[in-house]
């Protein structure tokens, strides 16, 4: 008699808890990672392997990055961070002209967006408009960010991150 009470208690707290966990999705949303979450982990793979000079493994990883931010841009549109990113992966993969087409987008919502200006500065310097490369930096100079400096550095021909 004793055991069939312990056993119907926690199956009873046992379905009270997993009723309270099927009904609180908005608290768990925040621990499933977002198809652009996924792709900033490939980026920074991506970066890490570049770093190690083995580029066929940071190209796999960029080509990864691109297609969950395709896929991410077209449910959430118009996000500065992932056309930002967009960019990014684009350029990696040496499309420099769709590359640009996304940093100048994510520019029209969020003109300011210091990642966006630090890369396209760099997208400038690797297609030799170095006027326009400058024009990114002016932007940047207020931030007080390693952005900053790094497209500064890029520039001066110190530093090659395309």
């Amino acid at each position: 008699m004793i055991k069939k009470f312990f056993i119907s208690i926690i199956v009873s707290i046992f379905l009270v808890t997993n009723s309270f966990a099927a009904g609180s999705s908005d608290s768990d949303s925040s621990k499933t990672e977002t198809k652009y979450d996924m792709a900033v982990t490939h980026i920074n793979a991506a970066k890490n392997f570049e770093k190690k000079d083995k580029l066929d493994k940071a190209k796999k990883r960029y080509e990864k990055a691109q297609k969950l931010l395709i896929q991410s841009n077209k449910n959430f549109p118009n996000k500065p961070d992932t056309l930002n990113y967009l960019g990014f992966t684009t350029r990696k993969l040496g499309d420099f002209e769709n590359g640009e087409k996304y940093y100048l987008q994510g520019l029209k919502i969020n003109p300011k967006h210091i990642g966006i200006n630090e890369y396209l500065g760099e997208l400038y310097v690797a297609t030799n408009r170095h006027n326009l490369a400058v024009e990114r930096l002016e932007v940047l100079k207020s931030c007080n960010c390693e952005e900053y400096e790094e497209l500064k550095a890029v520039i001066a021909g110190k530093k090659s991150k395309y």
